[in-house]
């Protein structure tokens, strides 16, 4: 049957073999881009304290793969209404933070559960879950069309029938553990192609299918934590991305496909190893700074605590046993009048922001900005 983007894609191939995939351009493309996640890796592991990378960047890669689906929100507000660990947003928060933030709390518990369990249509159906917030399952109505937000022109009518996404899923599933004689990369953008192909939610494909990329990366043993930026590499490259998802659909066009993904997986890797050497130095700044203007208060947890989050509060200090309420209160003060932290308040909320680390997260480049 020849594909025709107004009919259900039920005719969806499998995943070819290695010899389709893993053309010479492929392989060679490989190459960089496993240096780039090795370098990430190690740029990751010399970090003091990992909650300073674990809280911040997913939370870069939550505006960017929301904003990819029209969400968007800033780094700003997604810091500033993060939720602790009993809740993932405070009051206030916006409709397109409040998904950003699920999309955050998706990636986390999809990488916690590595631990437990491989990846499996099970977690991508939790994960779609999380980011939308619903109760969701695998779609049993028909209907879903993907359309032209300029023009209404279906591009894509994915396939339907419960059954028939359930076989596709798990064979899915299957190219993502037993496709061994296949490179993990080349299998991270294959599977990323055949899940978006599938569409099995009626919401939330593509976020999920980004969040499933980094989890099968931390699987394969390839990303060492939930760090990698990849949805900055799609959302620079929009148009591309959804234009090479549709070649392979219409001409079976693997390579150009391929290439585009591991190219990306190099350059975010790289963009992400740079952020993080310059939050390292900024920390090292820091720390510096107020050692030599507050000795009385410095110690290295207080200054690792402003970094987890460019928003700290009073209970952030009291919680690491760094001071009690009173004391934690004098020193986040002392910090705001040295400069390194502002007082801000945010309903009946007092927060401490910290404008330098704050810059650089928000940023593109990597300046570190030193203190006066």
């Amino acid at each position: 049957m020849t594909w025709r983007p107004d009919r259900p894609f039920n005719d969806l191939p499998p995943l070819p073999a290695a010899e389709v995939l893993e053309t010479r351009a492929v392989l060679k493309a490989c190459i960089p881009a496993r240096a780039a996640l090795a370098a990430l890796n190690q740029a990751s592991a010399l970090m003091p304290n990992p909650a300073m990378l674990v809280n911040t960047l997913p939370m870069l890669e939550a505006r960017d793969s929301s904003e990819i689906e029209n969400i968007v929100t800033t780094a700003d507000r997604l810091f500033q209404h993060a939720g602790g660990a009993e809740q993932l947003f405070r009051e206030g928060a916006d409709l397109a933070t409040k998904e950003a933030l699920r999309y955050r709390g998706a990636l986390s518990w999809g990488a916690a559960s590595l631990r437990e369990r491989p990846l499996s249509t099970a977690t991508a159906v939790e994960v779609c879950r999380q980011i939308k917030g619903v109760a969701l399952d695998v779609r049993r109505t028909p209907g879903t069309q993907l359309v032209n937000d300029r023009n209404g022109e279906v591009v894509y009518t994915p396939p339907q029938g419960e059954a028939l996404l359930r076989r596709l899923l798990a064979d899915w599933e299957r190219f993502l553990h037993e496709a061994a004689d296949v490179d993990p990369l080349v299998r991270m953008a294959a599977s990323h192609y055949q899940f978006e192909a599938i569409h099995p939610f009626v919401d939330g494909n593509g976020r999920t299918g980004r969040v499933l990329n980094l989890l099968f990366l931390m699987q394969a043993g390839l990303l060492e934590l939930p760090i990698l930026h990849l949805s900055r590499a799609v959302l620079r490259h929009k148009a591309d991305y959804y234009r090479l998802l549709r070649e392979v659909t219409q001409a079976g066009a693997w390579e150009p496909w391929l290439l585009f993904m591991l190219q990306s997986v190099e350059e975010t890797a790289q963009w992400t190893t740079t952020k993080i050497l310059a939050i390292r130095a900024l920390a090292d700044h820091t720390a510096h700074h107020v050692r030599e203007r507050l000795p009385k208060i410095y110690s290295r947890e207080l200054v690792d605590v402003i970094f987890e989050q460019p928003y700290c509060r009073i209970g952030n200090l009291v919680d690491r046993g760094i001071a009690q309420r009173q004391a934690a209160s004098r020193y986040l003060h002392a910090l705001a009048e040295l400069g390194v932290l502002k007082p801000t308040d945010v309903g009946k909320e007092r927060l401490f922001v910290h404008p330098a680390l704050l810059r650089l997260l928000a940023s593109e480049a990597h300046d570190v900005v030193r203190y006066a």
